[in-house]
């Protein structure tokens, strides 16, 4: 199949994409930038320049392709502070691809984060069957479920909030960031709130499967560990740089974490049992701490 790829210069895109070709699949991915571009090409993908605001590139692209896998979303809008124009920019691609695919049964592979429910205020093991009305991020994975309904083969990829591998961890780099800029690795509490987590190539080739053979209209959950303690996480951060752990206060939390304030507190478990049942998906990585403690770039700072 020809597969149009958004996010293509991102860090799952550069598991998804060899994923992809490997597989027999040309693989066409949107770049917004000279940089993006030539990160493209080195995956083997070939390039259509564009963002997420180029509604009618995309949906150009998407009316030319056998299937779309849909991995942007503007992270940097949303750290400044402005989550609700990435939110909406990311729903407004989301209506145009969807335009374009529409009757053609054609596959559409979305993302959301696992944390996006938990932020919504869901509580307890996420499970593929929970869904909530609305709100960041959910709007937008509802409206790839909707497209079911309008003859598209549509599914969503919940992503935990530690993808890791080749030295990238999600939310767990921003944590090894604030311990080397603070002097200590800390967790909120007593550190007992948990995260998913999986490794960008465990997740690479869920999206393939969901992309060949994901029934229309499901959640899937790209989780090899359920929940991780972030006191095991902390800890494991702590050895590896040589820094004290640090248990934050409540009143604390925006001095110490900053820009993972939001996040930082938040228990997460999620379950990935029927999403590996229904696509024969077994996650066969590291996990998280083993990949922590194999980096060897993770070391301490020389003063």
């Amino acid at each position: 199949m020809r597969i149009f790829v958004t996010g293509a210069s991102g860090h799952v895109a550069s598991a998804v994409i060899p994923e992809l070709l490997s597989a027999g699949h040309a693989v066409t991915g949107l770049a917004r930038s000279d940089r993006s571009a030539a990160v493209v090409e080195g995956l083997g993908a070939e390039v259509r320049r564009g963002d997420l605001a180029d509604l009618d590139a995309l949906s150009a692209a998407a009316g030319e392709a056998d299937g779309v896998i849909h991995l942007a979303f503007d992270h940097a809008q949303q750290g400044s502070g402005d989550l609700a124009g990435a939110v909406a920019a990311d729903l407004r691609a989301i209506q145009a691809i969807g335009a374009a695919l529409a009757g053609t049964g054609r596959p559409f592979v979305g993302t959301n984060a696992t944390g996006a429910m938990a932020l919504a205020g869901f509580s307890g093991v996420l499970t593929e069957d929970v869904t909530l009305p609305g709100g960041p991020r959910i709007d937008a994975e509802n409206s790839v479920i909707a497209l079911a309904r309008q003859g598209v083969r549509s599914s969503v990829v919940r992503l935990p909030p530690t993808v890791h591998s080749h030295g990238r961890y999600g939310f767990v780099s921003g944590l090894i960031e604030i311990s080397r800029a603070t002097g200590a690795s800390g967790h909120l509490g007593d550190g007992s709130n948990r995260w998913p987590s999986a490794d960008t190539r465990d997740i690479a080739r869920l999206y393939r499967l969901a992309l060949e053979s994901a029934p229309a209209g499901v959640r899937l959950h790209a989780v090899a560990e359920e929940g991780i303690p972030l006191l095991e996480i902390a800890r494991t951060i702590a050895r590896r740089l040589n820094l004290p752990v640090a248990g934050i206060t409540a009143e604390n939390t925006e001095k110490h974490f900053g820009f993972l304030t939001d996040f930082v507190g938040s228990d997460n478990p999620v379950s990935s049992r029927r999403t590996r049942d229904a696509l024969n998906w077994t996650p066969s990585h590291p996990g998280l701490i083993a990949d922590l403690e194999q980096d060897p770039d993770l070391a301490p700072t020389a003063p």
